[in-house]
């Protein structure tokens, strides 16, 4: 460590951040991340404030041979922003946005959050594909493909990204674009954060807002699966229009009747990509499919929609397991296995659900983007969560087991690698996630990070 310290005392006169090592009275705040499983101790913590000191933390540890992890939001469900033994780089002070609403772009930092984008363009009736909470970071959703309510008519978080800013393996500040470095942006739409730490996005910006339809009537499992089958019906006519999921989840608290508190329910909720009357008078089907429990549906601020999901999962407050493959169609089968899956959750907290595809995401060619194949119609996502240690094993088991027996469903094995648990994200699972694009990726690894030192990941190893 005392080559450490050295290199350390060097690299703060460069820095007007905050180095923080595992002696300081900060450390432990500073690498604590969403998911309360993740207990990680790098070995320094470079909280950065420019694309600068982003270089130089990365030159840090290639001189030190160390791996780098990145923190943006610090959302990943496995931790992905925290090593042990590492540099964590640190990009939370670096949240800003900038807005050209003539162009329609948005300038992201590499720390934001989707709230301080929808804020920003909402500003100017604009907005870009996001999240469904609004505290994930931009950067992890985005490289992993980027799944939200405006899928349907806008396509992925990566299908809005044009340029990028990025710290690459050497240290060096390259621009990713369809005229610098197009193999590198390429690979930055679907490929995670295995090339580098991003240090600007840029995205296109829609016309949305700031008025939505959010459709969101609730229905209790015990009454069946009519509600769902007809919601998939529903989706196959409109799928291009409307994104949507449904959510398994236990009802509680004062906007449920008090007799239904503790019974598992299913929440069919949609955002209309387009005009909010028009989405109203299209979606209101969704509310006649039998007796609801309760209705949370009616117009809305577009970014109160986008933080409606924030108070499930609260920061740091739970320990959470996510497991979620892609489906090739709905069956019935298929639903009645979602159904049986989220009465047997042993924790009232978790959640499972359907999403919808299809729309402007599936228009998209496989080869475009790294991200691949988009002829799957929907995903099935368990999400484990819970608050006490000891019931590690129960819940990561139901959700590993909810996901095993939905296989059979899959759509040719892939998986979305933001939600793949904890640590099995592994080479077969990524190859086969990524499928014939997994080929171009490796290569672009080893042009851009040939050490492998951005590896926390759904890693892609670069030839030896």
């Amino acid at each position: 460590m005392n080559d450490l310290s050295n290199m350390l005392e060097t690299l703060s006169l460069e820095f007007s951040g905050n180095l923080i090592d595992p002696d300081d009275y900060r450390f432990n705040g500073a690498r604590a991340v969403w998911n309360a499983m993740i207990d990680r101790r790098p070995a320094v913590i470079a909280q950065c404030k420019s694309a600068s000191e982003v270089q130089a933390a990365v030159k840090l540890a290639v001189a030190q041979d160390l791996p780098i992890s990145i923190k943006g939001g610090g959302h990943n469900v496995a931790g992905h922003a925290v090593c042990d033994g590492g540099v964590m780089i640190d990009l939370s002070g670096m949240r800003g946005v900038e807005v050209d609403p003539t162009a329609r772009l948005a300038k992201v930092q590499g720390g934001a959050l989707w709230r301080d984008v929808d804020t920003a363009t909402q500003k100017h009736g604009l907005a870009t594909p996001g999240g469904l909470i609004s505290d994930t970071g931009v950067a992890g959703l985005t490289l992993s493909g980027g799944i939200g309510w405006l899928r349907a008519k806008h396509g992925l978080s990566i299908d809005n990204l044009v340029a990028a800013d990025v710290v690459t393996a050497d240290g060096s500040l390259v621009r990713a674009s369809t005229d610098e470095n197009p193999d590198l942006l390429w690979a930055l739409q679907g490929g995670g954060g295995n090339f580098g730490v991003v240090v600007n996005f840029e995205f296109s910006l829609h016309p949305l807002g700031p008025e939505v339809m959010f459709t969101a009537p609730i229905y209790l499992v015990e009454n069946g699966p009519e509600p769902i089958r007809a919601w998939r019906d529903f989706l196959t006519k409109h799928g291009d229009k409307v994104g949507s999921l449904c959510e398994f989840s236990t009802a509680g608290g004062e906007d449920f009747p008090e007799e239904h508190w503790g019974k598992r329910v299913f929440t069919l909720a949609c955002i209309y990509n387009g005009d909010a009357a028009e989405g109203e008078v299209l979606t209101q089907p969704l509310l006649e499919l039998g007796e609801l429990s309760t209705d949370f549906s009616g117009r809305m601020n577009y970014c109160d929609v986008q933080q409606l999901f924030d108070t499930l999962v609260p920061a740091g407050d739970f320990r959470c397991y996510w497991k979620a493959r892609y489906l090739s169609d709905l069956s019935d089968e298929m639903i009645d296995l979602a159904i049986s899956n989220a009465l047997a959750a042993p924790s009232d907290n978790s959640i499972s659900s359907l999403w919808n595809f299809g729309g402007a995401t599936a228009k998209v060619a496989a080869d475009a983007t790294a991200f691949g194949d988009r002829s799957f119609g929907w995903m099935y996502s368990l999400d484990g969560i819970w608050s006490d240690p000891a019931d590690d094993a129960a819940n990561i088991a139901w959700s590993r087991d909810g996901w095993s027996n939905s296989e059979r469903f899959g759509h040719h094995g892939r998986a979305y690698l933001n939600f793949a648990g904890h640590g099995e994200d592994n080479a077969e699972l990524t190859q086969t996630s990524f499928g014939p694009n997994y080929k171009r990726l490796v290569e672009i690894k080893t042009k851009f990070d040939p050490q492998n030192r951005f590896r926390f990941n759904q890693n892609i190893a670069p030839e030896a």
